[in-house]
């Protein structure tokens, strides 16, 4: 009996853990990744690509630590992040549609690593865009911020 509480009791702390994560993108063009929550802490790399989506892991004062879609990790100050819906191509094939079925016309093709906006998402479709194409795309060919 008392297994099967600490087994509730952990399945129950780390689904706490998890449901604090959430996505936000990147406010502007060029983006320090930092090794540690403060400006006094070296860069890691730079990011290049505005609404790039990232996970919110923790948060320190004024600094997130974030994952990007590759798990790079580390942390960013909050004033470089945004609320924009956005999400990064994760599959190969992935068709752009006119509507929300596969049964309308395919658009375009989007690459594994396009990044696309999103304008709002139903059941398992969103609708997106790009310098390419608008239209509608799966979500299971998306990470990001739907």
């Amino acid at each position: 009996m008392l297994k099967i509480i600490y087994i509730l009791f952990f399945f129950f702390l780390l689904q706490n853990v998890f449901a604090n994560e959430y996505f936000l993108t990147l406010r502007n063009d060029k983006v320090n990744l930092r090794q540690g929550p403060s400006f006094e802490y070296p860069i890691k790399l730079f990011y290049k690509k505005k609404f790039l989506p990232v996970i919110i892991q923790e948060k320190f004062e004024n600094f997130r630590k974030i994952k990007d879609h590759e798990n790079n990790s580390g942390w960013i100050h909050i004033s470089q992040l945004s609320k924009k819906k956005a999400a990064i191509v994760i599959e190969d094939d992935a068709y752009i549609y006119s509507s929300n079925t596969i049964y309308s016309k395919p658009i375009a093709l989007a690459k594994t690593g396009k990044l696309l906006i999103v304008k709002k998402c139903k059941d398992e479709w969103c609708k997106i865009s790009s310098e390419e194409a608008k239209g509608w795309i799966k979500k299971t060919f998306l990470w990001g911020l739907l």
